[in-house]
C-alpha cells in the first residue's frame, strides 16, 4: 500500500481539495490564498465548502469544519489532513486557539494529522507552534493561524515523498464547543482580569457583552499601534 501511495504521491497535477464546511468559516479568508499557492506549486485545487462537494482525488485538507465527515467522502480522496491548533491528543475538539489563550498561552502548538472517524484522533503527521505576543486581537490571532495554516499544508505537499503520521498516545482532553454567550463579561471582575475575553472577541459575530441594570451592553474593541 506504501508503495502504491508512493506512486501517485510524485506524479503532478495531484487533485488537491481545501474544505471549509462551517457557513461562518474564518478560513474561507485563508482558503482562496492556500489554493492559489497549491496551484503555483504545480497541483489542481479544489475549494469545497460542503463535504458533499469533494471530489476524487488525491489529498484532501479539511480546515475549519464542523461537521463530522463520513466515510465514503473520505474514500473519495488518498489522503485526508485537518490542521488542528492544538498539542494532540490533548485540546481535541473546538476553538482550540481560543481556549489556549484565554489559559493565557502564547506558544500555541499546532498538529496536522490524518483523518479518522474518532473526533481529532488520526495519527500526526507534524507538529509546530504559533508564536504570540500576548497582545493580539482576534483579527490578529486568525491572521496568524490562517498563515500558519498556509504553511504546514504547503509544507506537506512539497514533501519528496508521502509523509508518515505517528499514532497518538494518551487519553488527552476536550476543549468544549463556544457560543455567543460565552462572550460575556464579568461586572466583579477587573478589565485586566478579562482582556483575554476581550482579545478573542469577534467584533462582527461574537462580540464581548455585559449586563447592566436590565439592559445588554454590546462592547467592540480595537487597537492603536
Amino acid at each position: 500500500m506504501a508503495e502504491a501511495k508512493d506512486i501517485w504521491w510524485s506524479q503532478k497535477p495531484r487533485t488537491v481539495s481545501v474544505v471549509v464546511d462551517n457557513a461562518n468559516g474564518w478560513f474561507v479568508k485563508y482558503a482562496h490564498p492556500l489554493c492559489e499557492q497549491i496551484k503555483q506549486a504545480g497541483d489542481h485545487a479544489v475549494f469545497c465548502r460542503a463535504q458533499s462537494d469533494v471530489p476524487e482525488g488525491h489529498i484532501a485538507f479539511y480546515l475549519s469544519c464542523v461537521n463530522i465527515t463520513q466515510p465514503e467522502i473520505m474514500a473519495r480522496n488518498k489522503v485526508n489532513l485537518v490542521c488542528h491548533a492544538s498539542d494532540l491528543p490533548n485540546g481535541r475538539g473546538f476553538s482550540p486557539v481560543t481556549w489556549q489563550v484565554l489559559e493565557g498561552k502564547n506558544d500555541i502548538p499546532f498538529c496536522l494529522f490524518e483523518m479518522e472517524q474518532g473526533l481529532d484522533s488520526g495519527p500526526v503527521v507534524y507538529r509546530d507552534v504559533m508564536h504570540l505576543r500576548g497582545n493580539e486581537l482576534n483579527d490578529e490571532i486568525r491572521e496568524a493561524q490562517g498563515q500558519k495554516t498556509i504553511e504546514i499544508c504547503m509544507k506537506y505537499l512539497k514533501e519528496p515523498a508521502l509523509p508518515a503520521g505517528v499514532p497518538q498516545t494518551g487519553p488527552g482532553s476536550l476543549y468544549a464547543r463556544r457560543g455567543p454567550k460565552d462572550g460575556e463579561l464579568a461586572l466583579d471582575k477587573t478589565l485586566e482580569e478579562q482582556v483575554a475575553l476581550l482579545r478573542i472577541s469577534d467584533n462582527e459575530n461574537y462580540p464581548a457583552f455585559f449586563h447592566y441594570r436590565g439592559r445588554k451592553y454590546i462592547l467592540k474593541i480595537t487597537a492603536e499601534e
